[in-house]
Parts: C-alpha cells; sequence; structure tokens
C-alpha cells in the first residue's frame, strides 16, 4: 500500500520573541580587543553581551526613573 508518511518539520525551533532585526555597530580597535576579550574570558557571543549591556542600561534607567 502507498501511504504517506509525515516528517516532523527539521530547523531549529520558532521562539517566542524571534529576534528579526540586525543592527550594526561601529567599534575601534581598542574597542573590539576589549569585547572580544570579554567575550572568550565569559563563553559568550558579541551579541549577547551586547544585548545584556543593554538591559543593563534600561534597568538602570528604570531605577532612576523610581528614585525621582
Amino acid at each position: 500500500m502507498g501511504g504517506f508518511v509525515l516528517m516532523a518539520k527539521m530547523g531549529r525551533p520558532k521562539l517566542d520573541d524571534p529576534r528579526e532585526h540586525q543592527v550594526t555597530v561601529r567599534f575601534s580597535d581598542d574597542q573590539l580587543a576589549r569585547l572580544t576579550a570579554y567575550c572568550e574570558k565569559f563563553q559568550l557571543k558579541k551579541a549577547q553581551v551586547l544585548m545584556k549591556g543593554f538591559e543593563e542600561l534600561e534597568r538602570q534607567a528604570k531605577e532612576a526613573d523610581q528614585g525621582k
């Protein structure tokens, strides 16, 4: 008999909040070397470090607004 076999979808699972936008940043040689060293030391990707930095700045701004 010629039945159909359904195959599971391949690839990465869908994210709840997909990262569809790309941002380009220019660094000096010194800044890039420091970022690269930090990433290697803590085994993080550059994007992870930059996103965590942005989240920290947002947290600080929120605290400053609450302190007014």
